[in-house]
């Protein structure tokens, strides 16, 4: 079974290309951090190429950014090829068969999707009702359950 699934970040912004029967298509980088960071080094991560097609690459293009989380899920692909020198190089890519957003869309650095301003914090603030308050244990929102012996599953 051949299945990636990744998060990480856009190393730069994505370009839509073309093929020459006009197929988009777009190759990026993102960076993955790895799990684990030895004491007193700094975290690592590795810089893996994602390859995406048709709408799926239009797609990308439109909405995200350098900088922005990403989440992608495909399939390894491998190649090689011989380099101007004669040396022989092999190729190591993920295709992309689904894109996920991984953030709100004013969190990254990158700036809103598609042009549209959109603000989590103030989204929370004006749907969350002004008095409740969850983190400090408010129970008043609360109705208590008699308890019965007769639960009803």
């Amino acid at each position: 079974m051949n299945s990636v699934s990744l998060i990480g970040r856009l190393v730069a912004d994505p370009e839509l290309r073309h093929t020459q029967s006009g197929t988009a298509s777009v190759n990026f980088r993102i960076a993955v951090d790895r799990n684990f960071v030895r004491q007193g080094e700094e975290r690592q991560a590795d810089f893996i190429t994602i390859v995406a097609w048709q709408q799926r690459a239009e797609m990308i293009c439109k909405y995200f950014s350098k900088g922005q989380r990403i989440g992608i899920t495909g399939s390894i692909r491998t190649g090689s090829y011989t380099d101007r020198e004669g040396i022989k190089r092999n190729t190591f890519e993920v295709w992309a068969d689904n894109v996920d957003f991984c953030e709100s869309k004013n969190s990254s650095s990158g700036g809103s999707y598609g042009g549209n301003s959109y603000n989590q914090q103030s989204y929370r603030q004006d749907t969350a009702p002004a008095n409740t308050s969850y983190s400090s244990g408010d129970t008043g929102d609360f109705v208590e359950m008699p308890s019965d012996e007769d639960l009803p599953f």
